[in-house]
């Protein structure tokens, strides 16, 4: 579906949905990081590029950032980054209609187009019961979080500056973004349980994918569910269990991060906690780059897999990697079809999947190897700097601030290309159009 604008010549220019928000989400950055850049909104002057570089890390919601928020950003310019975490977060054609259904307005066919694009969907069915489900759960855990997290902040920071520490926290954890408004994240807190079950528990809501949400909503039976949201839950419940574990075994004794804790419940509360930020967003309570390598390496697979499709994270997604794994164990058994939970997976679903994690491995090899053109340092850390970048997490092992000029340049690209999808550049690069020749099937040799 394309839209057309003939006001601007006689004849019809269309575009594609998935360039028009590619377009919009550059639009905004662009305006944020004006906006970012004047002196109303910092405590002391920055560069263009450093407010170019936050405003790219707020609106995909990675959290990377080259300056600290909490110190270099006034009240403004900190709450203008909360308005770009939240709209790119939601994504911009969805919070134009959650705008729209506040003040009572229709939304048109062609916008309809733009949301299916933008919340990833391929029906009408179920969209306006959609955008009412993305509003009330936005306002209710943005809200029910901002609350539950004074009981953290005022009584360390005062009602003041603890109440807005709270509300930015809250809106920075559900839309997954990992900003933080400390220099040191929330290591403060590692041990605070309240910490560590109201930021996941908000990393978690956002992150499993309005779409699921919406299910779960409607049907409370579990034999009612989608394919997809029986996959997104019993996955994610694998991956948080998984995560927590590795985490812990790998780090136990290591004294830099989970060994300075002399308590068995503070490590577990510990683990826990980085185990599911991992997949999501960059908060931390331990050093990220103290990490061991085996745990720097897990963690990087994490980022890659990322959350929820329609959610407020990044990564390939959770069902994508399910479908892949599925695709592999079926290649072994000599099974031509895919089933789960009594199902079946259409093979242009696995042709998606397949294209989307080739595209993910073009960006981030090719991340990679540009950014080590010039920079010859730490190069784990800069491997795990593309892919957080990639996944849209913005965990860091201490690289983001000494990136230059084209290191800058490669992670905000790589942010950028892990919100709006690998897939769209895939579009990019590909016309679709249908073969007028067919030819007889061959046989090659693979592995």
């Amino acid at each position: 579906m394309r839209v057309s604008f003939p006001f601007l010549s006689r004849k019809q220019v269309r575009i594609a949905p998935p360039l028009l928000l590619t377009i919009l989400y550059l639009v905004l950055i662009l305006i944020g990081s004006g906006a970012l850049y004047l002196p109303a909104s910092v405590t002391q002057p920055i560069t263009f590029s450093d407010a170019l570089f936050t405003a790219t890390s707020a609106v995909t919601v990675t959290g990377l950032a080259v300056v600290d928020t909490g110190s270099n950003f006034t009240f403004v310019g900190q709450a203008l980054i909360l308005m770009l975490i939240q709209l790119g977060g939601l994504g911009l054609m969805t919070f134009a209609a959650l705008v729209l259904s506040v003040l009572g307005l229709p939304i048109g066919l062609r916008h309809h187009n733009f949301l299916l694009e933008d919340l990833n969907q391929t029906s009408l069915h179920h969209l306006a019961g959609l955008i009412k489900t993305i509003l009330s759960v936005v306002l209710t855990c943005e809200l029910v979080g901002s609350i539950l997290l004074l009981t953290v902040f005022v009584p360390d920071l005062g009602w003041k500056q603890g109440a807005w520490f709270s509300v930015f926290h809250s809106v920075s954890a559900f839309n997954n973004a990992g900003f933080s408004l400390m220099p040191d994240s929330l290591t403060r807190w590692a041990t605070n349980p309240m910490m560590n079950l109201i930021i996941p528990a908000l990393l978690l809501i956002g992150g499993i994918g309005f779409s699921v949400i919406s299910d779960v909503s409607r049907h409370r039976n579990w034999r009612q569910l989608s394919l997809h949201s029986k996959l997104m839950l019993t996955g994610s419940a694998a991956l948080i269990i998984w995560s927590v574990a590795m985490f812990a075994a790998l780090e136990w004794t290591n004294p830099d991060t989970l060994g300075a804790f002399t308590s068995p419940l503070d490590k577990l509360q510990v683990s826990w906690f980085q185990g599911l930020t991992t997949r999501t967003a960059g908060f931390n309570t331990v050093d990220i780059g103290a990490l061991h390598d085996t745990t720097a390496l897990t963690v990087m697979l994490l980022m890659i897999i990322g959350a929820g499709s329609t959610s407020t994270a990044g990564g390939i997604k959770v069902t994508t990697f399910i479908v892949l794994v599925m695709a592999t164990i079926a290649f072994f058994r000599r099974h031509n079809h895919l089933h789960a939970f009594g199902r079946s997976i259409k093979l242009e679903e696995v042709m998606k999947v397949l294209a989307l994690t080739m595209m993910s491995i073009f960006v981030i090899m090719s991340g990679i190897f540009v950014i080590t053109l010039s920079h010859d340092g730490d190069f784990l850390s800069l491997v795990f700097e593309v892919t957080s970048a990639f996944g849209t997490v913005g965990l860091s092992r201490g690289m983001t601030g000494e990136l230059d000029t084209l290191g800058r340049i490669v992670i905000e690209v790589t942010m950028f290309i892990g919100r709006v999808g690998p897939l769209s550049l895939g579009f990019f690069l590909a016309r679709r159009t249908a073969p007028r020749i067919s030819y007889p099937a061959s046989q090659i040799y693979l592995g």
